[in-house]
């Protein structure tokens, strides 16, 4: 695929999507709470794994919820990498209190 990976916001489904050419490969969800942004899936339809397609996504996807002025709230575990991992200039993080495992895995 020659055509330049392209990402957008939709905000009628909320969530920001990745596209090469027309084809859509990928999305963000998040949704909108008073100041804040909460990140809560992402994915990268399979066909389109191995591309270096979610990175993309995701960067960019952040840098523009950052732009909005809100803060991230990072409950998609990619999301949350992402931020650990990579600094978003200007980007102001809420990380969220996730209870503990119901199945009792986190028990050593």
């Amino acid at each position: 695929m020659t055509d330049e990976p392209t990402v957008t916001r939709n905000a009628e489904l909320s969530r920001y999507e990745i596209r090469t050419g027309d084809v859509l490969a990928g999305f963000a969800e998040y949704k909108e709470r008073d100041e804040e942004i909460l990140f809560t899936h992402t994915e990268v339809d399979p066909a389109f794994q191995g591309m270096g397609l979610a990175p993309v996504l995701a960067g960019e996807a952040l840098a523009d919820a950052v732009a909005t002025g809100k803060t991230l709230v990072p409950y998609c575990p990619y999301i949350a990498r992402y931020l650990k991992r990579n600094q978003i200039e200007g980007a102001e993080i809420r990380w969220p209190q996730l209870p503990e495992d119901p199945a009792g895995n986190d028990k050593k």
